[in-house]
């Protein structure tokens, strides 16, 4: 009976200690901002691995530091809205001929500055 009692005492003890550190580090952590400050350009996590048989691979990921770029990006295309460069002229191609290619676009551009 004895036992029962301390080994209770013990884990009562040790549960205590482990809520009572917990409250600290929250208390601790509540002015640490989380995360990453928003921001533009990318972060470049460089991934690297080796088989160690001469083998391997490299590559550079970019994640977008601006939040809303970021959600983004897990858009799927089909649910993505086409911005106004990407959408399809009328006879079914972008160099058609009928004023929707980059030069027709950068001409008319120049056109409206120089009537300004």
């Amino acid at each position: 009976m004895a036992d029962a009692i301390f080994i209770g005492g013990l884990v009562l003890a040790i549960l205590c200690a482990v809520v009572m550190k917990a409250r600290q580090a929250l208390r601790e952590d509540a002015d640490t901002p989380q995360g990453l400050a928003p921001g533009t350009g990318d972060h470049i996590i460089e991934v690297e691995y080796s088989s160690g048989l001469g083998g391997g691979h490299a590559t550079r990921i970019r994640v977008p530091r601006d939040p809303q770029a970021y959600a983004r990006a897990f858009v799927p295309m089909r649910e993505r809205p086409a911005a106004p460069r990407d959408k399809p002229s009328q006879a079914g191609s972008r160099t058609a001929g009928n004023g929707t290619g980059a030069r027709a676009i950068a001409a008319r551009d120049r056109k409206k500055d120089e009537q300004e």
